[in-house]
């Protein structure tokens, strides 16, 4: 086993929640995705051979081709799953709190904890395996990361504009926010004695501390 594919493994011993979000695809397509995203989440995606995949579901692996035309389509599918969830999402959380930048803020970086805390080995995926897409596959993928990211910086935008944070550089502060919870798989695991819903509050509130906005509606819990 690889260095990097060590580290895989290691955090995934850590991750206990289910792999798949629901929705999507069904039927064999879903039975694939599952068995490839515990793959490449332990091995890497170039650790992850299509006849591992199709011994995991007990297959030939000219079956697999019938539903995914290769492995970067079956990552493909993964990426995109992860990244369309996790958007719907953030915009589902938005919706919930008014027109205050600080709430917006402090609700998007809570929303965002929560989904890398609940979908640990589809975060790391997502995360860590993109870079193996080819190019004509990446679009899609890199449209809805990139819808994401603008969320969080309008946010920050409009609530520098307004006097609500004091921010000096809005790309690397935006980008720090988001590195708070792409880390989480990383490090956040039941035996901290801290569930998830505490965590993700406590990150937005380091977002807002980040931001010079200590307070928001939320913020008493």
């Amino acid at each position: 086993m690889s260095e990097r594919s060590s580290l895989f493994a290691g955090r995934v011993r850590h991750t206990a929640a289910p792999g798949l979000p629901p929705g999507g695809v069904e039927g064999p397509r879903r039975r694939i995705l599952e068995a490839a995203l515990t793959l490449f989440a332990r091995r890497g995606f170039h650790g992850t051979s299509v006849r591992d995949l199709a011994d995991v579901l007990e297959q030939q692996p000219s079956a697999l081709y019938k539903h995914f035309p290769s492995k970067e389509h079956v990552l493909a599918a993964l990426v995109q799953h992860g990244y369309a969830m996790h958007h719907q999402t953030l915009l589902d959380g938005l919706l919930t709190v008014g027109a205050s930048p600080v709430d917006q803020l402090h609700i998007l970086v809570e929303v965002n904890a929560r989904s890398h805390a609940q979908w640990p080995l589809l975060a790391i995926v997502v995360h860590e395996e993109l870079h193996a897409l080819p190019e004509a596959l990446l679009g899609p993928v890199v449209a809805l990361r990139d819808a994401s990211a603008a969320l969080l910086l309008r946010i920050l935008q409009r609530g520098s504009a307004e006097g609500c944070f004091d921010v000096v550089d809005l790309p690397t502060t935006a980008a720090a926010i988001g590195a708070m919870g792409v880390r989480i798989p990383l490090w956040f695991h039941p035996g901290l004695g801290l569930d998830i819903d505490t965590m993700a509050h406590r990150q937005a509130l380091l977002a807002l501390r980040m931001v010079g906005a200590t307070t928001s509606s939320k913020a008493s819990r």
